[in-house]
């Protein structure tokens, strides 16, 4: 069976994004290969963990710099004890790159999960940028979300040839509209009365929430905002000033089992999104297994890629509070339209998006890099 060493920096399955994606991606490939999935823990202490069919070590952490870089120091001393046929990282994660370039044997494939771009921190990245070049030369192959993280970032261009899209993909038994989901989404449309406008994910600068909640003056509609992060008091003073504080709710600890009876229970999901920081959105995903029209922006990310407009949604400009009130306003007037693209959406969500024909192209592209090692070795 192929043995397969797959890190990040972190493991969820609810950490974030990059860590949501790994974890799906894991949960298909544990029963097709022998997996290992090695990451830096949140503390200062190693565990191991056996979870079903392979094993997850956290190596001890002495914390993070740059907001988002764990200093797992170990692993450069767990990476050297495996031996697996290939290696699949899961880019950006500065000090471990670093690691790899040191450790990894050039008979062993190398394939890069490339989330996004690091954007910001230009001095760091002043020293970073040829770390990153060397690193993804290293690579036998790089996967991408979307073709649009192929045109417009500064470092892979120069890779073009190693580059594979497999757009990410999420499980779609987990938002299946069950009867116990359909109660609970059945309780908060009683509970808001108001037709429900849905947003979910960090409480971000760069997800233009700002934009939304003075886009809600002009809707007769509730917001349910659901997330943490530093932005949060900004933003309820926001709707506090604008005199809408009844139209906004902000949800916090919402649990992963949850999550679906909100996305079953709105009727337009919003993203909202003013920078290139949002390279997919995994959560347009989520509202569309739910069969939910998706509002987001035009950036020149894998944003449109996932949500196409007029087909599963609307998309328009970013930092425009008018734009998105008269997109919502559209789809609550038009239930033939919203009801038609929320189908549309849940439709091709199912033949593109699922994670398991994410991790079968993963599968792929770990047959394609062996078969091309073999053939230089010989």
């Amino acid at each position: 069976m192929l043995k397969v060493l797959m890190f990040n920096k972190l493991y969820g399955p609810s950490l974030g994004g990059v860590e949501r994606v790994t974890y799906d991606i894991c949960e298909e490939l544990k029963n097709k290969v022998e997996l290992i999935v090695l990451c830096a823990n949140t503390k200062c202490k190693t565990e191991i963990e056996y979870k079903d069919n392979y094993k997850i070590i956290r190596v001890a952490s002495l914390g993070r710099i740059l907001s988002s870089v764990h200093l797992g120091v170990t692993v450069p001393w767990w990476w050297k004890r495996m031996k697996t046929d290939v290696i699949h990282f899961h880019f950006p994660s500065p000090i471990a790159e670093l690691y790899c370039l040191a450790l990894c044997a050039r008979k062993q494939p190398l394939i890069v999960s490339y989330h996004a771009d690091i954007i910001g921190y230009k001095k760091a990245l002043f020293f970073y940028a040829p770390f990153v070049k060397k690193f993804l030369k290293r690579a036998d192959r790089i996967i991408i979300s979307s073709p649009a993280l192929l045109a417009h970032s500064p470092f892979l261009n120069k890779f073009k040839d190693k580059c594979v899209v497999v757009p990410f993909g999420i499980e779609l038994e987990r938002f299946r509209l069950t009867e116990d989901i359909k109660n609970a989404a059945k309780n908060l449309k009683e509970k808001f009365t108001k037709p429900i406008i849905l947003f979910v994910g960090r409480l971000v600068a760069y997800k233009g929430l700002n934009y939304l909640i003075r886009a809600m003056k002009d809707i007769d509609a509730v917001l349910l905002i659901i997330g943490k992060g530093d932005q949060e008091a900004i933003l309820r003073k926001l709707a506090k000033d604008l005199g809408i504080s009844d139209k906004v709710s902000f949800i916090k600890n919402v649990t992963d089992e949850d999550l679906p009876a909100y996305y079953h229970a709105c009727d337009i999901f919003i993203l909202p999104s003013i920078s290139n920081k949002e390279e997919f959105g995994v959560v347009q995903l989520e509202a569309h297994a739910c069969a939910k029209p998706v509002i987001s922006t035009a950036l020149p990310t894998g944003v449109p890629f996932v949500n196409l407009d007029g087909i599963t949604g609307l998309i328009v400009s970013p930092c425009s509070s008018k734009e998105l009130a008269l997109a919502i306003n559209k789809l609550l007037s038009d239930d033939t339209l919203r009801n038609r693209l929320g189908q549309q959406a849940k439709n091709r969500l199912e033949a593109e998006f699922s994670r398991q024909i994410m991790t079968q192209k993963v599968l792929n592209v770990y047959a394609e890099a062996l078969k091309e090692r073999k053939m230089k070795l010989c």
